[in-house]
């Protein structure tokens, strides 16, 4: 009934009256410009669909690989690629798409953890400067300082060392590493928001810090910061796939990429593809999401 009275108010409506456009029509419109900017982007679409593969592979391995990646058979040990095994086999029979597929759920679940840690950390000492000013900001910028002065690979190493192996240890070494650059991004977000007319509305009326903090200057600061956290998504992967080559990560015979990439080490003159195929789904998938956020960073500057 609403959107049949919502068709009849823009049917009946003279053009430039100021009345709504149609749902229907708003909605295919909206379709339409989004099916036009993905076609005129083709590298953008196939980063998409590769991202998209990716995740199912991390939430849902079994729908790509449901075999049992620890599970070889000998005789195949050392298989090339071919039409039995995809991307061959190692050095205990097992097989490598199979254990790749099944490596992107402790890879990509690590990183998931270790850019939420950056983004609320970070995004929480950023706002707090930005709007509290004064000692606050002081201080709070000053750690960052000291965090920005450490190399991000030392700094979690440090922390590995202080926490134990293993992937969440590692996932959170990463995020308290990366927390520096969500800081400085929500921070000036944050002064710049700060200073704008409905705020500082909000304030002549009274209202209570933390709800102009939560209401008016949040949602506003998110956006870059977003942003940010689809960018730094690339790099969490490459800083826990390294971790995870240097042998912090889960133990064996867990497939996580960079492990893989370890094992595969000691036989690359006879079976390349040990380490060439976990390194190109790293790769590949750093370079897609990076596409992406370069698209959502693009759009964002044009709507501001």
């Amino acid at each position: 009934m609403t959107e049949l009275l919502v068709r009849e108010v823009g049917a009946g409506a003279a053009p430039g009256s100021g009345t709504a456009v149609p749902v229907a029509a708003s909605r295919r419109e909206r379709l339409a410009r989004l099916l036009r900017f993905l076609r005129q982007r083709p590298g953008l679409v196939v980063s998409i669909v590769f991202v998209a593969l990716v995740l199912v592979a991390a939430f849902a391995p079994a729908v790509l690989a449901p075999a049992d990646p620890n599970v070889g058979v000998p005789a195949d040990r050392l298989q090339a690629p071919g039409a039995a095994h995809v991307f061959g086999t190692d050095y205990l029979g097992r097989d490598v798409y199979t254990r790749v597929v099944h490596g992107a759920a402790l890879s990509l679940q690590a990183t998931v953890i270790a850019v939420a840690v950056a983004l609320v950390v970070g995004g929480l000492f950023g706002l707090l400067a930005g709007f509290v000013r004064g000692w606050v900001d002081e201080g709070l910028m000053r750690f960052v300082d000291v965090l920005l002065a450490i190399p991000a690979v030392l700094l979690s190493l440090a922390l590995i060392t202080a926490l134990g192996y293993g992937t969440v240890n590692v996932a959170i070494a990463v995020g308290v590493a990366s927390v520096a650059s969500f800081a400085r991004v929500m921070r000036s977000e944050t002064l710049r928001i700060r200073q704008s007319v409905y705020v500082e509305a909000a304030r002549s009326v009274g209202t209570r810090w933390y709800v102009t903090l939560w209401r008016h200057v949040l949602p506003n600061a998110a956006g870059p910061v977003m942003v940010l956290a689809v960018l730094e998504f690339g790099l969490a992967i490459l800083a826990v796939s390294s971790l995870s080559f240097l042998g912090y990560g889960a133990p064996p015979p867990a497939p996580e990429w960079g492990s893989l990439i370890a094992e595969g080490r000691n036989y690359m003159a006879t079976a390349w593809w040990l380490c060439a195929v976990p390194g190109a789904a790293i790769a590949a998938t750093v370079l897609s999401v990076n596409r992406i956020s370069r698209a959502i960073d693009g759009e964002w500057a044009r709507a501001r």
